[in-house]
């Protein structure tokens, strides 16, 4: 096991009902035993699968923010970003990349923009263009199947195998050092994901479980990180991953549409 001094630095969102973005990072990474700092992006009263919810854009504080963490000395060993939703936003996350940096800092990110073969509402290509620029500066980069096509300009498939697949990884080595795990890829009915580094291809695969829920993204970068961190296995972090995920969908009621009960799973498995 790593030591878990690490500070990490978290850039997303805040929805202030809903389970996703920071409300899944920061409990996570907490109990996991890792300092976990915030930037967030945004302030909502929920998140935007309920009818209405209200929006209070951050950006124009994080300059002030920058400001007062330069004269307090401020530097993270790792970025872990999410749900950015701006362009201007990327650029900010850049500078956090290079004014607060500690040695040997690790990058992490979660494109989250597009899924089932369509962007989210309010993203375009620019976004796209940009997102494709930012993930250059990742260490490691976690994209589900849509993100990486949108990425990679590659066609979206629904039924495909494993040169399907690393077809979409070789595209995403061209377009970044980063190592790539992209996710929610299904093979023989199953669901996983698939790993390259160094270009070599592995892949992490289990039980696919019936319908979907709002924020599992979100929790399997959340503990993909915290596991990476404490074993340095990308394979096993994303196995780790994924049972979590699976585990908190299993006790997810039908009820609750509007997000991914996590917390009873993160009680049990931190004890």
């Amino acid at each position: 096991m790593q030591s878990t001094d690490k500070k990490i630095l978290t850039i997303q969102d805040l929805s202030c009902v809903g389970q996703c973005s920071l409300t899944v990072a920061l409990p996570i990474l907490s109990a996991y035993g890792y300092e976990t700092c915030v930037l967030p992006t945004a302030v909502l009263s929920n998140h935007t699968m309920f009818k209405k919810w209200s929006y209070l854009d951050l950006t124009s504080e994080v300059e002030n923010i920058y400001s007062v963490w330069k004269e307090n000395g401020f530097a993270f060993e790792v970025f872990l970003l999410g749900y950015l939703g701006k362009q201007s936003l990327m650029q900010l996350a850049e500078r956090a990349f290079d004014e607060f940096s500690a040695e040997g800092r690790l990058i992490i990110i979660d494109p989250v923009f597009a899924d089932n073969g369509k962007l989210y509402g309010g993203f375009d290509m620019e976004y796209v263009k940009a997102m494709a620029h930012l993930i250059r500066r990742a260490d490691i980069i976690v994209p589900n199947v849509t993100e990486a096509c949108f990425l990679t300009g590659t066609e979206y498939k629904t039924e495909y195998g494993r040169e399907y697949v690393e077809g979409l990884l070789d595209a995403l080595s061209k377009l970044t050092g980063a190592t790539a795990v992209v996710t929610g890829v299904e093979l023989g009915g199953m669901i996983g994901e698939a790993i390259r580094r160094d270009g070599k291809t592995e892949y992490v695969i289990g039980e696919k479980l019936p319908g979907c829920r709002h924020g599992t993204g979100d929790i399997f970068a959340s503990v993909f990180t915290a596991e990476y961190l404490s074993s340095n296995s990308l394979t096993a972090a994303a196995g780790a991953a994924s049972a979590f995920v699976q585990d908190c969908l299993r006790q997810t009621p039908e009820s609750h549409f509007y997000g991914t009960v996590f917390e009873k799973i993160l009680r049990a498995q931190r004890r």
